[in-house]
C-alpha cells in the first residue's frame, strides 16, 4: 500500500510540474526520470531527498500519468460535470490533479477499490492542499463514484 501512496505522490508531482510548465505529462515523466527523482521524506517514511523510487514504484507512476494523459479529455468533462459551481480552471492546480488520478483509477484501474482510490485522493489533498481541499475531493469524487455506480462492481 505504501508503494501505491507513493507512485500517486510521484504522478501529482509529474502533472503539476507538467500543467505548471504546459508540457505533456509523460514528457515530464520522462525528463524526471533522466534527471533525477526527488523523494521528499514526507512521502516514504525515513526516505533521503535523493532516494531513487523502487521499480514497482515509478511503474505504476507512469501507469497513473500516462492514463491521466490518455484520458485527460473524459476526466476533466466528468470533472467538471459533478463540481458544483467550480469551473476546472478556478480549482487549485493539485485538487484538479488528485480527482484526475483518483477518477482514472476508479474508471480504468480494475484492481484499486473505489473507497481507496478516493480515500488515498483526499489525504493527499489535506495534507498537500488547502484546508477545504480535502472535503472538495470527498464530495466530488464521491458523487462522480454514486452517481456513475462504479462501487458497485
Amino acid at each position: 500500500m505504501r508503494a501505491r501512496r507513493t507512485s500517486r505522490r510521484l504522478a501529482l508531482d509529474v502533472l503539476y510540474e507538467a500543467e505548471i510548465r504546459d508540457l505533456l505529462p509523460l514528457t515530464t515523466f520522462e525528463e524526471r526520470s533522466r534527471l533525477g527523482w526527488y523523494v521528499d521524506g514526507n512521502i516514504d517514511e525515513g526516505a533521503e531527498a535523493t532516494d531513487e523510487p523502487s521499480a514497482d514504484v515509478l511503474a505504476y507512476a507512469r501507469v497513473l500519468v500516462t492514463g491521466v494523459q490518455e484520458h485527460h479529455a473524459a476526466l476533466d468533462e466528468l470533472i467538471e460535470r459533478y463540481a458544483d459551481r467550480w469551473a476546472i480552471e478556478r480549482m487549485p492546480v493539485i485538487d484538479r490533479n488528485l480527482v484526475r488520478i483518483a477518477l482514472f483509477e476508479i474508471l480504468w484501474g480494475a484492481e484499486v477499490p473505489v473507497p481507496v482510490a478516493i480515500n488515498e485522493a483526499v489525504e493527499l489533498a489535506k495534507s498537500l492542499s488547502t484546508d477545504d481541499s480535502g472535503r472538495f475531493v470527498n464530495g466530488l469524487l464521491g458523487r462522480i463514484a454514486e452517481e456513475a455506480q462504479v462501487g458497485d462492481s
